[in-house]
């Protein structure tokens, strides 16, 4: 047992100077080349078939726990992390529902990915965090609060994975033309 402690340990103290060495041989990016930010979102689902929200603080408005990805995080990492710190909530990730420009959706002036996960809720206790979120709480799919951002489009699928359907992940289509200029070939 003490053995395979140390192993672990070994891997991690590998896994940190590899992450730290990245850290330091990131810059600001290429000049002149914009790119999006990232977000992830996680639709956290319980035993009763209702989905965590929190309300934003900011706005008012309700929406499932969300963040920015945070280098040295997988997406899935960070999903979990943000349920936990927005609501004291521990999750896993089950399947990712959508993977969709925020630009393009309207809900950003900016150019900003979100990867939107199911999670479903193991554990913890149902506690907003005082600086991000002004309320949380669990909801049934016929009982989200009146100011319930996109539930429009993101309603359906959370519970249909919340009730236990494997989706396929959702994106938006490819536009005509693709490419600003001309076509390759």
């Amino acid at each position: 047992m003490k053995a395979a402690a140390d192993d672990a340990l070994e891997v991690r103290r590998e896994q940190d100077h590899f992450v730290q060495e990245w850290l330091e041989s990131v810059g600001e990016g290429v000049p002149g080349y914009v790119t999006p930010k990232v977000a992830i979102g996680a639709i956290v689902g319980n035993d009763a078939g209702e989905v965590l929200l929190v309300k934003r603080p900011d706005s008012g408005v309700w929406l499932y726990p969300t963040g920015w990805a945070d280098v040295g995080y997988s997406p899935a990492e960070v999903a979990v992390k943000e349920v936990y710190e927005e609501t004291g909530i521990v999750c896993e990730p089950v399947q990712i529902i959508s993977i969709v420009d925020g630009q393009r959706m309207g809900f950003t002036r900016f150019g900003m990915y979100m990867i939107v996960f199911h999670c479903r809720a193991t554990g913890g206790t149902l506690q907003g965090h005082p600086l991000e979120t002004a309320g949380v709480g669990w909801y049934g799919r016929d009982d989200l609060p009146e100011n319930t951002a996109g539930a429009g489009w993101w309603g359906p699928a959370a519970f249909a994975a919340i009730d236990g359907q494997q989706l396929a992940a959702a994106f938006e289509p490819v536009r005509e033309p693709v490419w600003r200029g001309a076509m390759p070939g």
